[in-house]
């Protein structure tokens, strides 16, 4: 990994040492509330966008979604914001998480510049942005971000937490399943790309600070410049 940029290396890779592991009562309680959301949660998540662009019930819907993300993470137990290091000490992960969102945001819309001429493609995407098109930007934005804090909060923490082997594999599995409720390829394609660098922020820093400041940063771009390259 030496190839990479060492503010790059510290987010994705370099793991820090901690102490998180649940016992076996405690792991078991996890994996069943994660269980039991996850399905709950792709129900409500493909209804949310299955709902008509501009109808009053998308916004209950979305936030009634992040809602049963936030309530499944911290039933299933405790849930840590995580530490990468920084000049020989650690500190919470708060710049560079930001930056890995508006790098991915970038490379996003260099796809959008491709994708856009392929018919089946352009209304696979079409088809989210619509949603932002006929809504209340301030509100869209405040949403964006409450479920971009709560899917980390659920798949980076109570799930990531559950899974004691490959957790960055199955999460991002698991996130991609949840996702495809939607019945849109193009966004579970998406949250599969995002679900992978997340759960390496995750794996590095221990917790889901860099997580959740990723993914916002990503969303909140995608909502404001998107709209714009499939107008």
């Amino acid at each position: 990994m030496t190839t990479i940029p060492a503010w790059l290396r510290r987010a994705v890779w370099d793991v820090v040492p901690r102490d998180h592991r649940d016992g076996p009562d405690g792991l078991r309680r996890r994996r069943i509330v994660t269980a039991a959301f996850v399905v709950l949660g792709a129900l409500v998540l493909g209804l949310s966008l299955r709902i008509e662009p501009g109808s009053a019930w998308f916004y209950p819907s979305t936030l009634g979604l992040a809602a049963v993300w936030a309530v499944g993470a911290l039933a299933s137990g405790p849930l840590h914001l995580g530490r990468i290091t920084y000049r020989s000490r650690q500190v919470r992960p708060i710049v560079t998480p930001i930056l890995l969102g508006l790098g991915l945001a970038a490379v996003f819309v260099i796809g959008g510049l491709v994708v856009r001429n392929v018919d089946v493609l352009d209304r696979q995407v079409s088809s989210v942005l619509d949603h932002a098109a006929e809504g209340s930007l301030p509100l869209l934005v405040l949403i964006t971000a409450v479920n971009g804090i709560a899917e980390e909060l659920f798949f980076r923490g109570a799930a990531y937490a559950a899974i004691t082997v490959h957790p960055v594999l199955w999460t991002t599995v698991a996130y991609g399943v949840a996702t495809l409720a939607t019945g849109n390829v193009m966004l579970s394609l998406a949250a599969v790309f995002l679900g992978l660098v997340v759960g390496l922020e995750r794996r590095a820093s221990g917790g889901v600070l860099g997580p959740i400041l990723t993914h916002v940063t990503w969303s909140l771009s995608m909502l404001l410049v998107l709209p714009a390259l499939f107008d």
